[in-house]
């Protein structure tokens, strides 16, 4: 069975301006910010394209970051090199069209971000994001983000852990 919707790299012929999932800054950010950061080379930004329609179902944006070591849980900490900092991808943002919403897209755009990170050349530890609100840090836990350190939005996610639990 074919997936009905393709995972690509947002292009100039994606229509984003029809895209509303309900959160006033994640639309305005797709509909008008996001190509001067993938411009500017601050983020890249992937899409989930309904095949049959065209239609952008959702998008996320991920950059390189870093995570102090000091705040990943020592559980983790304790297994590192004791470097200063560990290499990350940031999630900057993740929506789902209200359309689209309940479909599983939102894991889905997870596991690509996984994947990604994963065959990247430049190294990465973790998956790493500022969730803006409850409801998003639910969402993030729910596939195996963790908190990180004392930053209660701030949560992470170790690449080998998402091989398991989104890849598998």
């Amino acid at each position: 069975m074919t997936s009905p919707f393709l995972l690509e790299a947002l292009e100039s012929s994606h229509d984003r301006l029809a895209f509303a999932s309900g959160e006033a800054q994640l639309d305005h950010y797709f509909q008008t910010q996001v190509t001067q950061d993938i411009r500017r080379r601050i983020a890249n930004c992937f899409v989930a394209v309904e095949v049959v329609t065209r239609q952008v179902a959702a998008y996320y944006t991920i950059a390189s970051a870093s995570i102090s070591t000091p705040d990943l849980p020592p559980d983790d900490a304790r297994r590192l090199p004791r470097y200063p900092t560990m290499p990350a991808v940031r999630i900057g943002r993740l929506a789902v069209d209200r359309r689209y919403q309940g479909r599983g897209l939102g894991k889905a755009l997870l596991a690509d971000a996984a994947m990604k990170a994963m065959t990247a050349a430049p190294a990465s530890f973790a998956l790493l994001v500022d969730a803006k609100d409850e409801q998003a840090v639910n969402f993030y836990k729910h596939h195996g983000f963790r908190q990180l350190g004392s930053l209660p939005r701030v949560l992470f996610l170790p690449l080998a852990t998402a091989e398991k639990v989104l890849l598998s």
